[in-house]
């Protein structure tokens, strides 16, 4: 069984900006009463929160249990499980699909927008942010760079992450039969949480790539990357990462049939 790496805790006490920044998100979802929408990688589940307030009907899917316990805790009245993307077998059963910050940990993309695309139904929307081309790249380029210097026979690390182009993305949202509203990329400084931000980053967003180090063989990493970063990443006695986001809007239109679920 695949061991579950998620810290809830963690990411309630310092990652509250990948909520914060969500809810410009839901805004652009703009859930109306009774819709039936889908929350992919709901995390503890404030965003789901959100857009329960609207009156919509709200249903969380996270990969982790951690996540999922975590915010059926928080929230007892709305509904959660254990699922993820590449996993829906719901057929057009939404009015929307939402995701925040999602989607860059889903390295086969285009069996996730087909499975997207089967969840919703006809003229539903698919509204979602994630990391895009050239996110967090000081971070990723400084981690793999003192990972080679300090462990040179190691293995070199595998990133868990797929930042795609804007062009390269919804030309993908297109071969799945999105009919894509709006796409967008931009630059997104984000502040960190404290002098142990960028460190807490790496703890939790970083934790599969690091995973066969010793606990002393990643402080050993933070340290050397921290000081790679701080002239680069630290400002007014704040660490800021160097996020690029992707947000895109889509509809599944009412003239297009069914992709198929066979897969090559």
């Amino acid at each position: 069984m695949k061991t579950d790496l998620w810290r809830s805790d963690l990411y309630d006490n310092h990652h509250q900006f990948v909520s914060a920044y969500g809810k410009d998100i839901v805004s652009l979802l703009d859930p109306k009463q009774e819709e039936y929408i889908l929350d992919a990688g709901c995390g503890t589940g404030d965003l789901t929160n959100d857009i329960a307030q609207s009156g919509a009907i709200v249903h969380g899917i996270d990969q982790s249990s951690n996540m999922i316990e975590a915010a059926k805790g928080k929230y007892p009245a709305l509904s959660f499980s254990v699922n993820d993307i590449l996993h829906l077998q719901d057929e057009n059963t939404y009015d929307a699909f939402f995701s925040n910050a999602v989607l860059h940990w889903i390295n086969r993309p285009q069996e996730a927008l087909e499975n997207i695309y089967q969840s919703l139904k006809s003229k539903g929307r698919m509204v979602v942010e994630f990391g895009g081309k050239g996110n967090v790249e000081n971070i990723r380029q400084a981690i793999h760079q003192n990972y080679h210097k300090l462990y040179p026979d190691f293995e070199p690390l595998q990133e868990p992450w797929y930042f795609p182009s804007i062009g390269e993305y919804t030309a993908q949202m297109e071969k799945a039969n999105f009919s894509v509203v709006q796409a967008v990329h931009y630059k997104r400084p984000t502040p960190l949480q404290g002098e142990d931000g960028l460190r807490n980053w790496m703890k939790m967003f970083a934790h599969s790539m690091l995973v066969d180090l010793t606990y002393e063989e990643k402080e050993r990493l933070f340290d050397a990357v921290e000081q790679q970063l701080k002239p680069v990443l630290y400002q007014n006695q704040q660490w800021m990462a160097d996020y690029y986001r992707l947000q895109v809007i889509a509809i599944k239109p009412s003239f297009s049939s069914n992709v198929s679920r066979e897969k090559t």
